[in-house]
């Protein structure tokens, strides 16, 4: 596709207006209809314009006639807007249509290319570098029979003196020819055959390469652009997996660069493109070798530090974590240079610790991250005696690592932190849960001893009355706590009491550090449930965050853990927590997720309490918006009280999601003991039902005024779908009047929640005796319901939405596999199947994406195998119009290709290569590249 290049020069000679390109100019591909065309292109406001004449070039420059008018658009009298079009029309013809290019043709092109080359070595640069690119292309199509020493033939011809053009213009043009190569070949269409014979060809071009680079960078004469543009070259070669042994030469001058702050950037490419070639590490002792120019590097960071140059800092970063992280394991094995690479490894912790805070003074630290994890885990994976030995000597350095990574997470000032962008903030907390999961990682070395290192630090900075503390600290040690205690079991540690102990003991006078308070707090909720007693050291600073809208996700998040775990701990404090609980719902401190999580938090609280206690606060609870709802549903509709009116069916149907006394029968699912192993059923109904018994009424009268809007029935059914999850046959006093209000609901305007709904309840209660009348009844309203709207349903299969299509097909395939079994189902069929027939062949026939058509197979194949004497009729009859369901079949492929569809019963890939080979035709892309390629 032609994309507009660049740093395109716009120039006066494209100025000239001429007629719109139009459809008529179809097939005449002509110098001065691409000329108008390009200009269409660049300069048309007209939207519609500038698209048409972007088609037009597309064919243009696939048409036969491209080969004509390429070469006149390369004079140098034209544009380089419209030489760059040349350009790229000559690499379309050569990498896409190479087979269209007759073999006694081959030399002269390569000629003119050549040729091409030479004159453009000193003129536009991006128009050098296309026509690079369609020489390459050519190379690759002919290596190794018909051009086996190109590279070689390359070098030759440019090296050549002659043709007007400067030695230093012919050698930037050799060098972007031959940087371009290996990545032509990256991206070629190539036949994989193909592909494993030229990478080999290429392969053995590198001694021709080699010497001309080393040569180029070693010469003290060679200009700085011409080094830069050998580093490039060296980069895009070793991507060829051209070995770290046969490019280490080159590697090494590459090191010598370093200093020259011209050369700087494309060096390092060049370094770690080579360093982290996957073969690399069968080359020991030239990794080896390495080392040394990598940790030479130190003075010249140190530098780049001192003077917050932070390129330099990210590069020298960037080529010793390369080093370590692609060869960690190979360098901890070779055991007599063991402290070359500890050197090494204390060099990334410098780059860890680099000063600054992220990413406002800082970019590089979080180079390293990767590099940490991926030591650990060499070292954890050796056997337990080589391991032995390398946990003596890196365990130190982890445990300083700990110390660094936590100086790093540590918070600016107050002051400074409030001049950061909030794209600055979302990019610093995102790196400290980078920082978090590193120590998990380091965690798996450390084990307990870390948790006591970072008690013994918080313990002191919390106790020493003579150490002045910033927060930022305090809040840098509990974050570690909490990065550890969120996914490590540390039930068994002997340092969680002291930490409870401590947290009443931080003055909290800053959010973050508040917020850091909860989160740990709701990190230890599983020890809490195991050791009850220090809960009253921790549920009032959450139940006093709770009012704090600034700390509404970690307070809310922290009470919903607690009451999960420890719900069998909690009656003493469950008047306390409903009474707060209330109190911040009411004064909507809370956004609308948070509200519903603590509902979520009250419904795990509840369920620990004897029924009467539950009905009770229940009912303080509830009332408030059973009052409100009350009072929306009297209003006429409208888009504020419908907000208000799904608030509170989601604050009803979060509650009772997690109200759940059944599991006060049996362990419980979370891991809590419960205080009985079992109890007798319960005398009464299940308080959720209770509550639901009372309120239908009004939900019925909610519905009845909102049952179009589909959020708000949506809302409706989530409150008994949630019931139903939980309370399983203790919903059983609910089924009848649900079901006939669900049937009532369907009926009137079918949704998919309640189809959802239903689905949940003839699941659960479809087998028991006494609720089968009640569930037949709303299974057949409902199968009824959704077969008269077959047809509109044909028309889901239209929908621009690729999963809506999707599900539609599923549905249909479903739905036919029933024909035999099911008479109505088969009487629908019968009577409106041609409409599904219809549809699937239009979009087949274009109407739907490509990407859809096995879905469209699977229709067809299930219509063939369950109606196929119907098929028989309906295909004959579909595809009967002319020039549907398109205008590019003809009427012996229509029937070509109903017969083969009506043949195959059993094998469904058939079919659907059936499908893919009919919408090529329909859509004019069969035996195109384009098709080939999907």
């Amino acid at each position: 596709m032609l994309s507009h290049p660049e740093n395109l020069r716009v120039s006066g000679d494209m100025e000239t207006p001429g007629r719109t390109v139009t459809t008529q100019d179809a097939l005449d591909f002509t110098v001065e209809n691409v000329e108008k065309a390009l200009h269409q292109l660049y300069y048309d406001p007209n939207i519609e314009n500038k698209n048409l004449a972007q088609k037009w070039l597309m064919q243009a420059q696939v048409s036969p006639q491209a080969w004509q008018f390429c070469w006149v658009l390369l004079s140098p009298d034209k544009v380089p807007e419209i030489q760059y079009f040349g350009a790229s029309a000559l690499h379309t013809k050569i990498s896409r249509y190479w087979s269209d290019i007759p073999t006694d043709q081959y030399e002269s092109l390569k000629t003119q290319l050549f040729s091409q080359i030479a004159c453009f070595s000193s003129g536009s640069k991006m128009v050098l570098t296309r026509l690079c690119v369609a020489l390459a292309s050519l190379a690759l199509n002919t290596m190794p029979e018909a051009w086996p020493d190109a590279v070689a033939e390359m070098v030759r011809v440019f090296q050549e003196e002659g043709g007007g053009v400067d030695a230093r213009a012919r050698c930037l043009a050799l060098l972007e020819l031959l940087t371009v190569l290996p990545e032509e070949f990256q991206t070629s269409r190539l036949p994989q055959y193909r592909r494993t014979q030229v990478r080999g060809a290429l392969g053995r071009e590198w001694v021709v390469v080699y010497p001309l680079l080393q040569q180029l960078l070693q010469r003290t004469d060679t200009p700085g652009a011409v080094k830069a543009r050998v580093h490039r070259c060296l980069s895009s070669w070793v991507l060829l997996d051209v070995s770290l042994s046969d490019s280490e030469g080159l590697v090494h001058d590459c090191f010598s660069a370093l200093p020259d702050p011209e050369l700087f950037d494309t060096a390092v490419e060049a370094i770690v493109n080579a360093i982290s070639q996957p073969d690399s590490q069968r080359y020991v002792n030239t990794l080896l070798k390495l080392v040394p120019p990598v940790l030479a590097l130190q003075e010249q960071l140190r530098e780049a530090v001192q003077n917050g140059d932070m390129e330099t800092c990210h590069g020298i970063c960037r080529i010793a974590v390369t080093l370590g992280e692609n060869h960690s394991r190979t360098l901890l094995e070779q055991v007599d240079h063991w402290q070359s690479f500890l050197a090494l490894v204390n060099m990334i912790m410098f780059c860890t610790g680099i000063p600054g805070h992220y990413p406002v003074n800082e970019t590089t630290s979080s180079l390293t991250l990767t590099f940490w994890y991926t030591l650990q885990d060499e070292i954890m994976s050796f056997e337990s005696d080589k391991q032995a030995v390398y946990l003596q000597v890196y365990r130190p350095v982890f445990f300083q690592l700990v110390d660094v990574l936590l100086h790093k997470a540590q918070f600016p000032s107050d002051h400074e932190y409030a001049s950061w962008s909030s794209d600055e903030k979302e990019q610093f907390r995102i790196y400290r849960v980078d920082i978090s999961d590193t120590l998990m990682y380091v965690y798996e070395m450390l084990g307990a001893e870390l948790l006591s290192n970072l008690y013994d630090k918080l313990g002191r900075l919390l106790t020493n009355p003579e150490e002045p503390t910033s927060w930022q600290h305090t809040e840098a040690l509990l974050y570690g706590f909490q990065s550890i205690a969120e996914t490590i079991d540390v039930n068994y540690s002997d340092v969680i009491p002291g930490l409870i102990g401590l947290i009443p003991r931080i003055s909290i006078n800053n959010v973050q550090l508040a917020d850091t308070v909860m989160f740990t707090i709701g990190a230890l909720a599983e020890w809490l449930a195991d050791h009850p007693v220090m809960l009253s050291s921790v549920l009032p600073l959450v139940l006093q965050a709770l009012g704090n809208p600034d700390l509404s996700v970690s307070s809310v998040s922290t009470l919903k853990k607690i009451c999960r775990e420890c719900k069998y701990d909690l009656p003493p404090y469950a008047n306390n927590i409903v009474a707060v609980s209330q109190e911040v719902l009411i004064k909507q401190i809370h956004k609308t997720s948070q509200c519903m999580w603590l509902m979520q938090a009250l419904g795990f609280l509840l369920s620990a309490l004897p029924v009467e206690e539950i009905l009770r606060n229940l009912h303080s609870l509830i009332t408030p918006y059973i009052q409100q709802l009350e009072k929306l549903a009297d209003e006429t509709p409208n888009p504020s009280n419908k907000l208000a009116i799904i608030h509170i069916l989601g604050l009803l149907s979060n509650l009772f999601t997690t109200l759940d006394i059944s599991k006060q029968d049996n362990d419980s699912a979370d891991g809590s003991a419960p205080p009985v192993k079992s109890s007798p059923p319960l005398p009464g109904p299940n308080p959720v039902v209770v509550v639901l018994q009372q309120v239908f009424a009004l939900i019925q009268t909610v519905l009845s005024k909102w049952l179009t809007d589909s959020q708000v029935v949506e809302a409706v059914c989530a409150i008994f779908e949630k019931s139903v999850k939980t309370l399983l046959h203790n919903f059983a006093p609910m089924v009848s009047q649900l079901s006939e209000m669900l049937g009532q609901m369907y009926s009137t305007i079918p949704q998919a929640s309640a189809l959802d709904l239903t689905r949940q309840m003839v699941h659960i209660f479809a087998s028991e005796t006494d609720h089968f009348p009640p569930i037949k009844a709303l299974f057949e309203l409902v199968t009824s319901v959704t077969l008269s709207i077959f047809q509109q349903g044909v028309l889901s299969l239209k929908f621009p939405e690729a999963q809506t299509v999707k599900s539609t097909c599923l549905f249909f395939t479903e739905l036919l596999s029933h024909c035999s079994d099911v008479p109505p189902l088969a009487r629908v069929v019968q009577d409106d199947g041609k409409l599904l027939v219809q549809a699937v062949l239009e979009g087949i026939g274009g109407g739907a994406s490509r990407s859809l058509m096995d879905q469209y197979a699977e229709v067809l194949f299930s219509l063939n195998k369950h109606c196929c004497s119907l098929l028989v009729i309906w295909l004959k009859e579909s595809l009967q119009p002319q020039g549907f369901p398109s205008s590019r079949v003809t009427a012996a492929q229509k029937n070509h290709f109903s017969q083969q569809i009506l043949r195959e019963r059993v094998q469904k890939r058939r079919v659907k290569d059936l499908v893919k080979e009919f919408t090529l035709l329909c859509r004019g892309l069969h035996g195109t590249e384009y098709a080939a390629d999907y």
